[in-house]
């Protein structure tokens, strides 16, 4: 058997010895907030883009450069309520997600415009016993290297490796020029998106030197127990402990009803890695005013449960999910003792 040394970071040094000691809290929903301040189409334009040509309402990204201000506030709001953790305004800020938009050449600037943002709201929120982190947010693109988008043509694919390789890098060197302290690859519906970003951000480190913590989420798409390119948890963790994360886990699709049995197995087959869970606001309700069912109340209850149980070390929530909700979960948490590891082999080789 041979160990594999736990390794040394560049930033957020302070961050492992949180997790072992309390269980941090993660933001909340970016678009949910972005929803709230009801805005147009010109306001998403702003004065630099008033005469684009294509419509550009939903490209939330894009409100990094053109309403600053707005993601701003929610960055603020989330670190008012107790986030330890704020993930930066780059979900879909790829240049293969801005193809849809026409603006894939405005991934870079939006990135790093983001990762700013989220940088100077965390440093005004920070004290020394409080630390904020950046958490730069790489999305899963709307695109799939696993899976045909056409019926007719099991081997046909819109996109490859190496286009989302590049995609990624680029990505990830404006994130960390922008301040990002650890870089988060989220909502993971196939394998073969995130082991791309993976890839890219090995070659990043190699490259420039840094070494940044490395948070990996999936997301389990139904009650199959699987992610969408067809992995269960524990394949899917098989598939992504080379990079020797500093926290595996999973996020959206779910609330956290749902969620449990998937976390239950990922805490049990991932014992030398935190385990993060930040499920969605229950299930769809038109009614309410986040479209999600489960009130802070409810969130609150069902994450506390999972700390009572000794399933976690960073909770939040995705989508629905408000400032209302994380003051809710950071206030059940502030007596739960975290997940604690099981340290020693990374890799345990067949004898």
């Amino acid at each position: 058997m041979t160990a594999v040394n736990t390794p040394i970071y560049t930033r957020a040094q302070a961050l492992p010895n949180i997790l072992k000691r309390r269980i941090a809290i993660l933001d909340g929903a970016m678009g949910t907030m972005i929803q709230r301040f009801k805005l147009d189409e010109t306001a998403y334009r702003g004065v630099r883009f008033k005469d684009f040509h294509k419509d550009v309402k939903g490209n939330n990204e894009l409100l990094s450069i053109t309403r600053p201000e707005v993601i701003r506030d929610i960055h603020e709001s989330y670190l008012a309520a107790g986030a330890d953790l704020v993930e930066t305004n780059t979900f879909g800020a790829t240049t293969v997600a801005q193809a849809d938009y026409d603006m894939a050449d405005l991934a870079r600037e939006m990135n790093l415009a983001s990762a700013r943002l989220a940088r100077e709201a965390c440093d005004k929120y920070s004290t020394p016993d409080k630390p904020r982190f950046v958490c730069g947010t790489l999305g899963p693109t709307p695109k799939t290297a696993s899976i045909s988008p056409d019926v007719n043509d099991a081997g046909a694919r819109n996109v490859t490796f190496e286009q989302l390789r590049a995609a990624y890098y680029e990505q990830i060197e404006a994130l960390v020029e922008g301040g990002s302290d650890v870089l988060l690859v989220e909502t993971i519906f196939d394998t073969l998106n995130a082991k791309a970003a993976l890839f890219a951000i090995d070659e990043f480190f190699e490259a420039s030197g840094e070494r940044l913590p490395v948070i990996i989420s999936g997301t389990v798409t139904d009650a199959s127990g699987r992610i969408l390119s067809g992995q269960t948890v524990t394949a899917f963790w098989a598939s992504v402990r080379h990079i020797q994360p500093l926290a595996v886990g999973l996020n959206c699709a779910l609330g956290a009803t749902l969620m449990r049995p998937y976390i239950q197995e990922l805490a049990k087959v991932a014992g030398d890695t935190f385990i993060s869970c930040y499920p969605n606001a229950g299930l769809p309700n038109p009614m309410s005013d986040t479209g999600f069912d489960e009130t802070p109340d409810v969130t609150s209850r069902l994450l506390h449960e999972f700390a009572a149980e000794g399933l976690v070390n960073i909770v939040g929530g995705c989508c629905g999910t408000t400032p209302q909700h994380i003051a809710a979960i950071h206030d059940s948490m502030t007596v739960q003792v975290p997940r604690l590891l099981k340290r020693g082999v990374f890799y345990k080789e067949a004898a």
